[in-house]
Order: C-alpha cells, then structure tokens, then sequence
C-alpha cells in the first residue's frame, strides 16, 4: 500500500506524531511518502526520511510570548504559495497513493477529494472558530465562514484522527466539537509518539531532574530565560533546557551550573524518561510525548491561543500537572516544579497515563484501523 501523509508545518508537533505513523507503516512494509514545509520539512529530513514541499496553509506571527492573530492572518493572505492547489494535485497525481492521511492539513483533503482518493484528517481541534471570537465584525464572519468550510471537510472524510487519549481522559476534549452525525466518524488513537516508553533508554541525569521543552518559536525565548531564573532559586533542583529551531543558546551567558542548555535536538524521549517534570508550552503533541512517559507537566500556553490555554486548563484539571502563565515569577515556577513532584496525585495519575498510552499502541491502531478499511473496500 502507498501511504501518502501530508503535515501541516506550523508547530511541530504535526511533524512528531506524522513521523511516527511513518514510521509504524514503513515497519509494516507500506511504502511511505512525505508531504511537508518549513521547518516540518526540515525534520523530517532531518530524521533520514525524503520529503516533497507542498504548498503551506497558515503562517504564524507572534511576539513577546503572545500570538499575533491578525498578523498571522495578514501573513497567511499575503503568502505567494496559498495557491499551491494545483501543484498539490500534480504531485498527488505522480505519486498516486492507496490512501492520504493529513495532519490538519486541509488543502490535502480539498486535494483527495478532487481525485477521489480515501483521505483520513488528523486532528486534534475542530472548534476552530473560537480563535475569531471577540476580534471584531470582520473576523466573527470569517470565523463563521470557516466553521462550515471545516464541517464540510470533516463529513467528507473517511475518518477522523483524534490522536489522543479516549474520553474521559482526553487533553484536547475543551477544543473538540461535533455534530451528532460526526461521532460515527472519530477514531480516538490514543497518543502517535515515535518511541515507546519500554524502547527508550534512561540517560544520567542528576537528580531531582526538570526538562524544559520551551522552544520554537521567537516569542518564546521570554519563558526560557524565565526557567533560567528559577533554576538559580534551588540548585539541589537541575535543569536541561531544549531550545527550538529559532533559537540560539548561545546568546545565554551566566548560566548556573544546574542548568545545561541543548541546541534544537530531534530526540528528546531519553530526557523525558530521566527527569521527573516537564515544562513546556501548551501544543498538544508535547504534552502527549510527556503523558505517555508518564511525567507529570507544567504547562506556559502561548498567550491568547485558546487551543493552548484548553489543553493546558485540563492538564490542571485532571491532575496531569498545572497551567501556569508569562506572568508567573520564578518563585512561584519554583514553588510548583517542588508540588507536582513531591505531590502522589500527579504522578499517580501521569502513570495511569503512561499505561493506558502503553495498552492503545496508537500509531499501531491507526495502522490496523485502515488496514481494515482498505481491505473491506478491496472486497
């Protein structure tokens, strides 16, 4: 079978869990191709694997810890590739794949449907909308706009993704909404992480230790240095910040010495597995990766990104580990990072997470579900 998986490239968690299923087809003897752009592109061919450029969708624009929303529009609008249409099929066509699993990339299912190839979208967000509430007259229309284009697309294909966790335990349940005539078509995969948590191994870190995965994009770095701060309150407590793709740990200077500073690397599973907390923002492939280690989060969701800020509300709600914001000091950082880990409850229940990510195999379910589906159309 010819699996063609198409990423959405802004965050790059898309890119992970793509990679993952890549990966789990590729083990299965399917032939895989890629479809990326910007850095999503650049990781997966960072990883060993090719990758056609595709046309991008959306742009982000942000800064000082905050995502520019009508920036990010104005940017979208003015990018020369959004009529990529046609060199998308072109390359479809070439390739010609048994199937096309696209990661909230919504051209790919426009694509599928014009030339009638099964398509399954992943996602983990269907109440788009919500990002055009309260930005005034135009945006509310456009915002009502594309809710309908996105119920459209959602009745159209095959299956719905959603690669997390089953209900009641799912991250993402606050930024999911459907018809009563959708449930049919959701497919609940449990978490696509690339490394199983048994398959990893433990590296030497000292101890008690905190991974911070706070990185990618410029506006960001803000919290970084921030983390950087609350490491000098305690140094019993040690740190390794992973930064992103944008940015330079170089520019640091006076780090203390339980602090080590990582470029941007591709495999941050080992450090997942040897520390005890993770801090990262509020994307919801990140904190997948760390529920499926079962470590316990502390979550900074991009200022004014309702998806983040959902995931990270029920992060706190369910005890998986606690919201905290741009606004919070050190100290109070400090006093958190010393509650989720010396607090059972979050560790209990990140454990309870790590076991059920264990049990549903997700990139493995995926795999089988359409295994089957291609098999019934067969026959």
């Amino acid at each position: 079978m010819i699996i063609m998986i198409l990423i959405c490239g802004e965050g790059l968690g898309h890119t992970s869990r793509c990679l993952a299923l890549g990966k789990e087809f590729l083990a299965a003897g399917h032939k895989v191709h890629f479809g990326a752009y910007g850095y999503s592109k650049e990781l997966v061919e960072k990883t060993g694997y090719a990758a056609h450029k595709i046309p991008s969708e959306i742009v982000l624009v942000g800064k000082a810890g905050a995502l520019d929303f009508k920036g990010s529009i104005e940017a979208t609008l003015k990018n020369n590739q959004i009529l990529g249409g046609p060199k998308l099929l072109r390359l479809i066509k070439d390739i010609n794949p048994d199937i096309i699993l696209s990661d909230s990339y919504y051209l790919g299912a426009l694509a599928a449907f014009t030339l009638r190839i099964p398509i399954y979208l992943i996602i983990n967000q269907s109440n788009m909308e919500e990002f055009f509430k309260n930005r005034g007259v135009f945006l509310r229309i456009l915002g009502g706009v594309a809710k309908k284009f996105y119920n459209k697309v959602f009745e159209k294909v095959d299956k719905l993704i959603i690669p997390d966790y089953p209900l009641p335990y799912t991250v993402c349940m606050k930024n999911l909404s459907f018809t009563p005539k959708l449930e049919a078509k959701l497919f609940y995969s449990g978490p696509l992480i690339k490394e199983r948590y048994e398959e990893v191994k433990e590296i030497s870190l000292k101890k008690p230790h905190v991974v911070s995965l706070i990185g990618g994009f410029g506006y960001r770095e803000f919290i970084f240095k921030k983390v950087i701060e609350t490491a000098k309150l305690d140094p019993s407590i040690h740190y390794t910040l992973i930064s992103g793709p944008s940015f330079n740990p170089s520019k640091l200077f006076d780090l203390p010495e339980n602090v080590q500073v990582l470029k941007f690397i591709k495999d941050t599973f080992p450090y997942l597995k040897s520390s005890e907390v993770v801090i990262a923002p509020g994307g919801h492939s990140t904190i997948m990766e760390a529920l499926s280690f079962g470590i316990p989060i502390l979550s900074f969701p991009d200022k004014e990104h309702r998806e983040q800020e959902n995931n990270a509300k029920v992060i706190e709600e369910k005890g998986y580990g606690m919201m905290l914001s741009y606004s919070t000091p050190p100290e109070v950082i400090l006093e958190c990072i010393r509650e989720v880990m010396e607090e059972d409850m979050y560790l209990n229940n990140t454990k309870r997470l790590r076991r059920i990510a264990g049990e549903l195999r997700g990139p493995n379910a995926v795999r089988e579900m359409i295994e089957e589906k291609i098999s019934e159309n067969i026959h």
